[in-house]
């Protein structure tokens, strides 16, 4: 007789916070590992931050963005008592409550609930679904596993979750499930009956120790992804009818000649020109974009460039990890422009809210990187604890409380609400000053 197969239901949780957009956003970390569970289960997913799905209500403001980003349905809720002092709206993003609820109670009752945590400062979300576990299925394992569950594992359990999963440990998981995966297995994209975007990797880690990065307290080395694994995960994305995919690599241009070079070959020779959109969120390191790699990069249909320059100051550039100068985002900039590259598509991102913001230069640094021609994007700091640019902000918050590391609160505590929106708003005019993109 067969053995009966484990039931697992997947969560992305809804999001509580002032601000979110969906830039591409998926759980990939919770698909892979559903990826490798399918072989030995039955596997759903809820995904409250599924726009295609028809439980989303329609955002106020309709999409306008060509490659598939878009708002979320959102609602107003009171500020937690930490944000007291910031003058902005609260809001719950995704699928209403209730629905997620009855979905619960119409389902038989699962062995394994798996939540994906990201941010540290959105845990308002993960316990709202973990409530709703425990009161409609009682008997499930619920299973914690991300960010927030690796850097804060003790905050994690204090919601009421059964199992915390570290980084990419994921032996608990499988011996509760009594099952050992296979080396490789997809993501479990699947478990979307329609879908447009979607996230890949083709390496892991990242080879810098950045002083306000999380990445380093992961403890993943840096490797690359075996070529016909990533070539696997897009067949099978593009089997789905997706068009537009995001890399979440956290140094996707490191030693490009490993995996990076080799996997936009096969694009170029293979995937028909304009079937698929490429999109690089995560920031790019400077450095590595040369004329070769630019050129390849455009010819396989990548459409946005997101480029990480968090100040032209020397004296920031070197204290917090040197992984970019100056004269590295205008060699990109003129690299990818050279290769065919709308200005448009290309942006850089500043850091707002930094706790040494003195030796930032911000205002400058902005204008030096709007002087390419280029967008410029102010990046919210969030205070991550254990980073030593994280403990800094002890001065400022009690990082203890998750919720003080969000990252449009903490800029606004630093910097005052007017200085915050003084560079928000200049980075809004230099950006309308930039010639129009060119048509699609």
């Amino acid at each position: 007789m067969e053995k009966m197969k484990q039931t697992i239901l997947l969560v992305n949780p809804p999001i509580y916070d002032f601000a979110a957009y969906d830039f591409w956003l998926k759980p990939l970390g919770m698909l892979t590992t559903a990826g490798h569970c399918k072989p030995f289960a039955h596997i759903d997913l809820f995904d409250y931050l599924d726009r295609l799905s028809p439980d989303m209500p329609p955002p106020k403001r309709p999409p306008k963005n060509r490659f598939r980003k878009g708002p979320f349905h959102a609602q107003h809720i009171p500020r937690p008592p930490e944000f007291a002092h910031i003058p902005r709206y609260f809001r719950r993003f995704g699928i209403p409550r209730r629905v997620f609820q009855d979905y619960l109670r119409s389902r038989p009752q699962y062995d394994f609930v798996l939540i994906q945590t990201t941010m540290t400062y959105w845990y308002p979300g993960l316990k709202e679904v973990i409530e709703d576990v425990r009161t409609l299925q009682p008997r499930a394992t619920i299973v914690l596993g991300g960010f927030y569950a690796t850097l804060l594992p003790d905050h994690a359990r204090s919601l009421g979750a059964d199992l915390i999963i570290e980084a990419d440990n994921h032996k608990p998981l499988y011996d509760k499930l009594l099952a050992t995966p296979a080396d490789y297995h997809p993501p479990y994209w699947q478990a979307y009956p329609n879908l447009r975007t979607a996230a890949m990797t083709l390496t892991t880690g990242c080879p810098y120790k950045c002083t306000y990065c999380a990445i380093g307290q992961m403890n993943l080395p840096f490797a690359h992804r075996p070529i016909d694994h990533c070539i696997q995960d897009l067949q099978l994305l593009l089997s789905k009818g997706v068009t537009d995919i995001a890399f979440y690599d956290d140094a996707l241009l490191y030693k490009p000649e490993k995996i990076l070079k080799p996997f936009l070959e096969y694009v170029i020779g293979n995937i028909p020109q304009g079937k698929i959109n490429f999109h690089t969120p995560n920031a790019m390191h400077a450095r590595y974009i040369t004329p070769e790699i630019a050129q390849l990069m455009v010819r396989a249909g990548f459409r946005t460039f997101y480029l990480g320059f968090e100040s032209a100051s020397p004296t920031f550039q070197q204290n917090t990890g040197s992984k970019v100068v100056s004269a590295d985002l205008a060699a990109a900039v003129t690299h990818l422009k050279n290769a065919g590259a709308d200005a448009q598509t290309i942006t850089a991102y500043e850091l707002i809210g930094h706790p040494n913001t003195d030796l930032q230069h911000l205002e400058s640094s902005i204008r030096f990187a709007n002087s390419l021609g280029i967008k410029v994007m102010l990046s919210d700091f969030s205070p991550i604890p254990n980073t030593p640019d994280g403990q800094l902000c002890s001065e400022y918050i009690d990082l203890s409380e998750p919720l003080n590391h969000n990252k449009t609160a903490f800029p606004i505590t630093l910097l005052g609400h007017d200085k915050v929106s003084y560079y928000k708003n200049l980075c809004k005019s230099l950006n309308r000053s930039l010639p129009a993109p060119r048509s699609a």
